[in-house]
């Protein structure tokens, strides 16, 4: 039988296959409920979310709610508008990381248990260029999200470029450097900026400090996007694998593609444009290639993961990432439940794309009244201090609502999350394969857990479909933002950032 993770096996015709007329124990018939008697509500079950200030909410679902239940509760708690950029994450036992599927229950999830799960809200779609986030507070999530990952060392630089994102943090959160209140670099030695910071770089730190007199939080946040995103491993979330020959390497999706690392080091790039088709099977990762052109010397590459559930995970995140960045429209269409044996993967990116986040904000902004920020310093009798990573919230609505911190956003109302009118119907596949190549839906189809894409020169804009994946090189064209601060346009000049 075929090992690829994508088949599927339907009955013929599409007919239900026979059963006994007896009720199997546990299943209500139908015949013996009042169509009065309300149904049970199931089991609830509460659920910690670590925002990206360090706070954590407890949020109750119905243990087989869809994610996207869940997920929709966050941002509803958040005032969310640019939503689709955000993920909640949670960590296996073995520290292999995955996104809660929002078409799944939340009971079914790998990995969540259910007597004190705890999944983490952070950014799962990088963007490129910051200037497509339309709202302040999207950036300032963002910018969380960086000072994380420099943190806990995921996002690697040189100490020039650390110090300069470092001191765009501090401008943000502290404000202009004075001199009464800094006398010396002894005012971020509390803060970890980087895993192995030392007296050195809190100088450089406070010396770049000393230049952003005058920026705005806004404008020190865009900053430090426009610095971030100028790295190399910005987004980059390795996982673990080997080449054929058995050699370590490290694997990462991003906008542009896939990315091979060799001890941190990026020794090849394959470009969405590049690539005809993705697939895994059992624990092997295989991309196929558009030999013409490329002068690779064979169109298959393939990759070999730990197992198979590490290998599925990095191919749904590159499906993920393809239809985010690549595609102008995803079309979701109802998963039709089958009684019959099935094979194969039928996951498919079910969310907004980015050019839709960003037609969609543009259509329904509505400005946002000042949020509060995470409170990292404080005054002090001597000066100002740091107090660590636990602030204040950001967050708003019900500040009972969090377990840390009391600081919350002055939020105004938005569209529902659950707008019919404005949110795409759900997608389903009884297999894993994509095509791009409608201009206006996209369909489902497919052949196994693969992503595939054809190119169609007579249209546009890509859409997703069900099989092939050419694609012209560059991403879907989206429009500037028009509620950028004017003031923020500066530019960083090469010489702030040395490779």
């Amino acid at each position: 039988m075929n090992d690829i993770e994508s088949i599927s096996m339907k009955g013929s015709g599409g007919s239900k296959m026979p059963h006994s007329h007896s009720t199997p124990a546990g299943v209500d018939g139908g015949s013996r409920t009042p169509p009065t008697t309300p149904r049970k509500a199931g089991k609830m079950l509460a659920v910690r979310v670590q925002m990206l200030d360090d706070t954590i909410t407890m949020f109750q679902v119905q243990a087989k709610a869809l994610g996207r239940v869940l997920f929709d509760q966050v941002c509803k708690q958040l005032h969310l508008l640019e939503a689709d950029y955000f993920g909640l994450e949670y960590q296996e036992p073995n520290g292999t990381k995955y996104w809660l599927d929002l078409e799944k229950p939340v009971c079914r999830q790998v990995g969540l248990s259910l007597i004190d799960p705890i999944l983490r809200f952070c950014v799962k779609f990088y963007t490129p260029d910051p200037a497509q986030l339309e709202e302040e507070f999207t950036r300032y999530l963002f910018c969380l999200q960086i000072k994380r990952d420099l943190a806990q060392g995921l996002l690697q630089c040189n100490d020039n470029t650390a110090a300069l994102m470092a001191s765009y943090i501090v401008q943000a959160e502290c404000g202009d450097y004075v001199i009464e209140d800094y006398p010396d670099h002894t005012y971020l030695s509390t803060y970890k900026f980087v895993p192995h910071q030392d007296q050195e770089l809190e100088r450089r730190i406070m010396e770049n400090h000393k230049k952003h007199a005058g920026q705005s939080p806004a404008e020190a946040d865009l900053n430090l996007l426009e610095t971030a995103r100028r790295c190399e491993l910005y987004g980059m979330k390795m996982h673990p694998a080997k080449d054929h020959e058995g050699v370590p390497l490290n694997l990462a999706v991003a906008h542009m593609g896939i990315v091979v690392f060799q001890n941190f080091t990026k020794i090849n790039t394959f470009s969405w444009a590049k690539i005809r088709k993705i697939s895994f099977k059992r624990k092997r990762f295989l991309i196929k290639l558009h030999p013409e052109g490329y002068g690779y010397y064979k169109d298959t590459v393939e990759f070999f993961f730990e197992g198979r559930n590490e290998c599925k995970n990095f191919w749904k995140k590159c499906v993920e990432n393809h239809g985010f960045f690549r595609c102008s429209v995803v079309k979701r269409v109802v998963r039709q439940k089958t009684r019959v044996l099935s094979r194969g993967s039928s996951f498919r990116y079910s969310g907004k794309t980015q050019k839709q986040i960003v037609e969609f904000v543009r259509d329904n902004y509505v400005k946002r009244q000042t949020f509060q920020r995470s409170n990292s310093f404080r005054q002090t009798s001597g000066g100002r201090a740091l107090q660590g990573l636990e602030g204040g919230g950001y967050r708003g609505a019900t500040p009972s609502s969090s377990l840390m911190g009391s600081s919350s956003i002055s939020a105004h109302p938005l569209l529902p999350l659950g707008d019919p009118a404005l949110e795409t119907p759900a997608l389903s596949l009884s297999c894993g394969s994509m095509t791009l190549d409608s201009p206006t839906t996209v369909t489902s189809v497919s052949m196994g857990g693969t992503i595939h894409r054809r190119e169609d020169t007579a249209t546009s804009f890509r859409t997703l479909t069900s099989i092939d994946v050419h694609s012209p090189a560059t991403p879907s064209q989206v429009p500037v933002p028009r509620q950028m601060l004017a003031a923020s346009q500066q530019r960083i000049s090469s010489a702030d950032i040395r490779r």
